[in-house]
């Protein structure tokens, strides 16, 4: 299901500076994850603020951004 999801974000180095994004619409992951940490809730980010997103969209969003953080970490000895 985590690799399907993924399948939602894009990359385009032509559009919003191939920065990711969500099925190709100019709608980035980062504004998504904003809107979460502004307190919005997922249903009032697909009613209100991006009607184009589905919630299966918005999980996408913050599943790729658990991957993303979820790297290690190296320290010298």
């Amino acid at each position: 299901m985590k690799s399907e999801l993924l399948e939602r974000i894009t990359f385009n180095p032509n559009q919003c500076g191939g920065k990711p994004c969500v099925r190709n619409l100019r709608i980035r992951v980062t504004d998504v994850i904003e809107l979460l940490a502004n307190g919005l809730t997922p249903e009032r980010i697909l009613t209100e603020e991006l009607p184009d997103l589905d919630l299966e969209d918005i999980t996408a969003c913050l599943v790729y951004a658990a991957v993303k953080l979820n790297h290690p970490v190296l320290r010298a000895a």
